[in-house]
C-alpha cells in the first residue's frame, strides 16, 4: 500500500510502506491516554484495547473519567484517562504505572505526570500548550521549555494541526476536523506497537454509519497517525508484544457490567424463567441495563422506573408471579432499596440484587471506585434480615459470580446481594467464552399441588425443603394454591400472620439458619511454597488483581506468601476459620476502612492486619508488595527469635 508521506500525515490514502526501524520486543507495556473530557480518551483506550484483544494479548484496563457530564474544559478536574496494561502473558491488574502516557493538554500532563516512571515515554500534543491553557492548570511556565520533562523520553506531535491538515480536503469545519485528534493518536500508538488497523476502520464505519462523512474523516485521522509514525524521524523504534498463551478457547474482550449481563442472560437460560430486570440508572451501574435491554430475544424484560423503591418493587413483584426478579444500582440506591429487601427476607422469594460499588457516603464519588458496602449488604436493614453475599474478582468472572447469585437466589428462596465495583464494572480483560453445556443446571420446581399435612386440602407457604429449608414456590394463580405472603410475620407453615412471639423467635432463627446452610465451595489458598508461607494475603472483590500481582512480586525476591480470595462473603467458606488459625500473620486489605477485617475478627476471633485505602482508585501492586514484604520479613524476624 502506498500513500503521499510528507509531514501532515497524508490522511488521503491507504497507510504508508514501512520504512526500516528497529523493532523492540516487549512481554508488557502499559500505555495511558489522558485528556478533556470531550477528547474521546475512553473511546480510543477501547479501540486500541480491542485490537490488543485482537492480536491475541492478555489485557487489562483502568478507565478514569470524572463524573461531570462535562468539567470545565482544559482544567484537571475534567481530565479523563485510560489505561491499558497488555502482555505476552498473564497478567492480573492494568499496571501501576504508564510505561507511556498520551497526553493531549497541559492539564492531562499534571494530572498524570506523577504517576510516569523516570525514563517513560511521553507524547505530547503540543497544540495545546498555549499560555491560556498552562495557566488554567498552574503552570508558571511552559513544561516543553523548561526542566519539568527532562527525566524523561518526550515525543512533540502537534496533533490538532496534523488532523487538520489530514482532513483539510473533506470539507469539515476546523472543529469538527480537530475532534478527530483522538483517532490520529490512537493511529500513531497502533503503529509504534504494531496493532492491528482493519477493526478499528471497520468499528468507525459502523459507529458513524449515520454520518459517512464524519466516518471517514475519523478513519483519514488514523491513518494520518499510522503514517505520521511511519514517516517521521522521532520514532526511530517500535514494539512488539507477542500474543498470550492462554488455554485453547474462544475469547472476547468484556467488562465487568457486560460479563453481569450475559451471566443473567445466562441465568435464565438455564433456570428457564423469564427475566426481569427492574432498575433505575446510576454510575457505575447503568451499562447492565443497557446490556440487557438488547437481548429481548431471550427472555429478558428490562423496566426502567422512576425511582430505585420502583425498580426493585417491580423485581421482586415479577418473582412473586414466578420470574425472576433482578435489580442493579450502586451504594445510594441499595440503601433506598433496603425495605424491599428486607420484604424480599420475609416472603422468602428469590431476588438478585446488584451493588456496583463507588466512593462514598451518599451520592460521593459516582465515577470513583470503593469497596465500603459490605456491611451495609451484610446488614443495612431492619431487624434480623440475613442475605447471602457474593463478590466477583475481575471483569470476567462476573459472568460465574451472576450464575452463583442466581443459583443461591433460586435454590434456598432469598434475596441475595451481588457486590461488584467501579473497577470491575469499567475495567476489561479477555473472557473465555464458555460452552453452555457445562453451565449449572438452574430449573426450578414450583408448587403443584397443596401441602398441608393436616387434611384441610389447603397450601402452606412456608412449608420447607428439609435440606435447603427454602419454602414451596407457587405461581399465583395455580388451582388451589391460595396463599399469604407480605411483610408481617408469618406463622410457621401455614404463613398466617402471627404476632406470637415463640413463632417470631422460631421465624427469625429459620431464615437466618437458611443461609448458614447455604453450600458454598471451601477457600482455596495459593501457595507455591508447599506450606512454608507464615503470612496469608487475603481479600474479596477487585483486590484480586494487586494482591495476586503484588504476591508474584514478593515470590520472585525469595519470600514466600500465601493467597486467598474470597468470593462468598455471607456465609464464608466452612473452612475458613481453619485457614486463619493456620498463619501467623493474615493481611486484608480493602478499599474501605476495614469491614471484611472486621467481620473475620468478630467470627472467628483471629486478629488481622487490615490494610486499608479509600483513595477512590484501586491498590498498586507496588505498595501491596512493599507491605508483604515488611510484614514477612517481620514474622520471620519474630519467628527467630
Amino acid at each position: 500500500m502506498s500513500t503521499s508521506a510528507n509531514g501532515n500525515g497524508a490522511g488521503h490514502g491507504s497507510l504508508a510502506a514501512t520504512r526500516p526501524t528497529e523493532v523492540s520486543k516487549l512481554d508488557r507495556v502499559v500505555i495511558r491516554f489522558a485528556g478533556d473530557s470531550g477528547d474521546g480518551m475512553q473511546l480510543t483506550g477501547d479501540r486500541f484495547t480491542s485490537e490488543a484483544a485482537a492480536f491475541g494479548n492478555d489485557l487489562s484496563t483502568m478507565p478514569n473519567f470524572p463524573a461531570e457530564i462535562r468539567a470545565p474544559q482544559g482544567t484537571i478536574p475534567g481530565v479523563s484517562s485510560f489505561q491499558v496494561h497488555f502482555a505476552d502473558y498473564d497478567i492480573l491488574t492494568p499496571g501501576d504505572r504508564p510505561d507511556v502516557l498520551v497526553a493531549m493538554n497541559p492539564a492531562a500532563l499534571k494530572a498524570n505526570l506523577g504517576d510516569v516512571p523516570q525514563g517513560g515515554t511521553i507524547i505530547l500534543n503540543t497544540d495545546e500548550f498555549i499560555k491560556r491553557n498552562l495557566t488554567k492548570v498552574g503552570y508558571a511556565t511552559d513544561p516543553l521549555d523548561d526542566d519539568t520533562l527532562a527525566a524523561y523520553q518526550v515525543h512533540r506531535v502537534a496533533m490538532s494541526t496534523l488532523t487538520q491538515g489530514a482532513l483539510a480536503e473533506t470539507g469539515l469545519g476546523k472543529k469538527d476536523a480537530e475532534r478527530c485528534k483522538n483517532m490520529f493518536a490512537l493511529g500513531l500508538l497502533s503503529w509504534m506497537y504494531h496493532r492491528p488497523t482493519e477493526g478499528t476502520e471497520r468499528f468507525l464505519r459502523e459507529k458513524f454509519a449515520k454520518k459517512p462523512d464524519i466516518a471517514e474523516a475519523n478513519i483519514l485521522a488514523f491513518r494520518a497517525g499510522w503514517n505520521y509514525g511511519e514517516t517521521t524521524e522521532s520514532f526511530a523504534t517500535t514494539f512488539q508484544v507477542a500474543p498470550a498463551k492462554l488455554a485453547q478457547g474462544t475469547y472476547r474482550q468484556i467488562t465487568g457490567n457486560t460479563a453481569l449481563a450475559y451471566g443473567i442472560v445466562a441465568a435464565g437460560q438455564r433456570s428457564g424463567l423469564q427475566i426481569l430486570l427492574g432498575t433505575y440508572p446510576i454510575t457505575p451501574a447503568s451499562d447492565i441495563l443497557h446490556e440487557l435491554s438488547k437481548h429481548k430475544n431471550f427472555g429478558i424484560i428490562t423496566f426502567q422506573a422512576e425511582d430505585e423503591i420502583a425498580g426493585i418493587g417491580a423485581a421482586l413483584g415479577a418473582s412473586y408471579g414466578g420470574a425472576l426478579g433482578v435489580t442493579s444500582t450502586s451504594g445510594p440506591g441499595v440503601a433506598l432499596k433496603s425495605e424491599t429487601i428486607g420484604l424480599g427476607v420475609m416472603v422468602e422469594l428469590p431476588l438478585v440484587v446488584i451493588d456496583v460499588q463507588r466512593g462514598g457516603p451518599s451520592t460521593g464519588l459516582p465515577t470513583k471506585t470503593e469497596q465500603a458496602d459490605l456491611l451495609q449488604a451484610m446488614f443495612g436493614r431492619n431487624g434480623e434480615s440475613p442475605v447471602p453475599i457474593v463478590a466477583p474478582l475481575s471483569p470476567a468472572d462476573c459472568f460465574d459470580a451472576a450464575i452463583e447469585a442466581t443459583r443461591i437466589a433460586l435454590k434456598y428462596r432469598t434475596p441475595v446481594l451481588l457486590l461488584s465495583d467501579g473497577a470491575i464494572a469499567n475495567g476489561s480483560e479477555p473472557w473465555l467464552i464458555p460452552d453452555v453445556g457445562t453451565l449449572p443446571d438452574l430449573s426450578v420446581e414450583f408448587a403443584t399441588e397443596p401441602n398441608a399435612d393436616n387434611g384441610s386440602g389447603e397450601f402452606w407457604p412456608y412449608v420447607r425443603d428439609p435440606e435447603t429449608l427454602a419454602r414451596a414456590w407457587a405461581v399465583p394463580g395455580t388451582p388451589g394454591l391460595q396463599h399469604r405472603i407480605g411483610g408481617l410475620e408469618k406463622a410457621d407453615r401455614t404463613g398466617h400472620i402471627s404476632y406470637d412471639p415463640a413463632n417470631h423467635d422460631k421465624m427469625v432463627r429459620l431464615r437466618q439458619a437458611k443461609i448458614d446452610g447455604i453450600d458454598v465451595p471451601d477457600l482455596v489458598v495459593d501457595d507455591p511454597s508447599g506450606g512454608k508461607a507464615r503470612v496469608l494475603a487475603l481479600g474479596w472483590g477487585s483486590s484480586f488483581g494487586p494482591i495476586g500481582a503484588a504476591c508474584r512480586r514478593v515470590r520472585k525476591l525469595g519470600l514466600p506468601i500465601a493467597q486467598a480470595h474470597l468470593r462468598h462473603l455471607n456465609p464464608f467458606p466452612a473452612n475458613l476459620g481453619d485457614i486463619l488459625r493456620s498463619y501467623d500473620k493474615v493481611v486484608v486489605p480493602e478499599m474501605n476502612l476495614g469491614q471484611l477485617a472486621l467481620l473475620l475478627r468478630a467470627k472467628y476471633l483471629v486478629d488481622v492486619h487490615s490494610h486499608t485505602k479509600v483513595a477512590g482508585m484501586a491498590f498498586k501492586a507496588e505498595e501491596l508488595q512493599d507491605l508483604f514484604s515488611e510484614i514477612i520479613t517481620g514474622v520471620t524476624t519474630e519467628a527467630a527469635k
